[in-house]
């Protein structure tokens, strides 16, 4: 057995995002059948991968009840038609989901455990709000081991402009109007299309139909307007819904495998992984995660911030964002050129491996780049960094 085999992001895709709700894209579609669509596009994109060397799907959702549930790796693996002879598994961490589904399989595969796996995650926030079922242990707040806002997410947000003051509102709104006008411009440019399943989607009132573009972008969003916005989690707060992520239904998947393996099979390698790393934070904080995991990252694979020269930062909300920012010091320039979750929304599980889709896609056009990183912060306190190397 290699004691280390290297890993390649073979290639990724996803269904597009809807907004959760009951006129939502996909409010009675389910959420299995969304992975399916995904699993399924991944074989039929990449004819050269043998259905049975698929060695394990591993699938994240962070609410694992109802359509989200029963081992979803390995029930999506089935309905998807894949041999009954690869086996499937479910993860959760929270808004990292898929982010660990491919660290965790990568693992598997520098070990010399699997070759080829197939990972990434599902939410249904329609379906299966957070939270949904759960019953937190009661010694959380009654021992003050977290502060009650850190279950509430547009709390811990507001708690991350209080602990950095120079984030002003002004600030996240600005940012906030980038990601949109960044997100218009990818989609004008036909940037994020080649990455999207279109799924069929229907309902009892309106029948079949397709879903071929992601439904949460407001194109044409102004800081004025969004100046405008209620702030809902406190009294002339600075967190809205506009300097924010949504609630979003979406599938995301990808395959990984052995560089070797991928040379035999004749894939495309479109990115290395060099390092990978996870870190817990105060939960009331949960949005300064990614600093510390950058950090760990960046030490495992004995790089420097300088080095990296783009970013994929999951926008769960602006202050998260411009935090990670300002603690590296890094140039907007480099961060996430087609626009991020603010635009795009966030289905929380599924969007670690929209943040590699993105990143490979922009490795392509930017042989002169030769390190990238995506990042995320993460619920109950933690942050999750991967660093990848540009093949092109």
């Amino acid at each position: 057995m290699p004691s280390s085999r290297d890993v390649v992001f073979v290639d990724g895709v996803r269904t597009p995002f809807g907004r959760s709700g009951p006129k939502g894209l996909y409010a009675e579609t389910r959420a299995d059948d969304m992975v399916v669509r995904v699993i399924r596009e991944l074989i039929r994109r990449n004819p050269g991968l043998p259905p049975e060397r698929v060695d394990e799907v591993a699938i994240a959702a962070t609410t694992q009840i109802g359509d989200q549930g029963l081992t979803i790796g390995r029930s999506a693996a089935v309905l998807a038609g894949l041999p009954k002879s690869v086996p499937g598994y479910a993860i959760d961490r929270m808004c990292a989901g898929a982010m660990t589904a491919v660290t965790t399989v990568a693992g598997g595969i520098a070990f010399g455990a699997y070759d080829v796996a197939i990972a990434g995650g599902v939410e249904h926030m329609g379906r299966h709000p957070m939270g949904e079922g759960v019953d937190p242990n009661p010694r959380f707040l009654s021992e003050k081991l977290v502060d009650g806002s850190a279950l509430v997410m547009g709390m811990t947000a507001e708690n991350l402009h209080d602990r950095y003051p120079s984030i002003s509102k002004e600030r996240a709104d600005a940012y906030a109007a980038l990601s949109q006008e960044k997100a218009a411009k990818a989609y004008a440019d036909g940037k994020i299309q080649p990455d999207l399943v279109p799924t069929a989607i229907r309902t009892a009132e309106k029948g079949w139909g397709l879903a071929v573009a992601d439904e949460a972008p407001r194109p044409g969003t102004t800081v004025e307007g969004l100046a405008a916005l209620k702030t809902p989690f406190r009294a002339h707060g600075r967190v809205t819904a506009g300097n924010s992520s949504g609630i979003n239904d979406g599938a995301t998947g990808c395959i990984v495998a052995a560089a070797d393996v991928a040379a035999e099979l004749g894939l495309p390698a479109k990115m290395r992984l060099v390092s990978y790393a996870f870190a817990g934070v105060d939960p009331e904080v949960m949005g300064v995660g990614p600093i510390p995991s950058t950090e760990r990252a960046l030490r495992l694979a004995g790089l420097d911030v300088s080095d990296i020269g783009l970013f994929e930062v999951n926008e769960a909300f602006a202050v998260q964002v411009l935090a990670f920012l300002d603690h590296f010091g890094i140039d907007e320039d480099k961060v996430n050129p087609y626009g991020g979750a603010i635009a795009f929304g966030h289905p929380l599980a599924s969007s670690g491996v929209r943040l590699m889709t993105q990143l490979a896609r922009q490795f392509a056009e930017r042989p002169d780049v030769r390190y990238g990183i995506t990042t995320m912060c993460v619920g109950m306190g933690m942050g999750g960094t991967v660093i990848w190397e540009n093949l092109a």
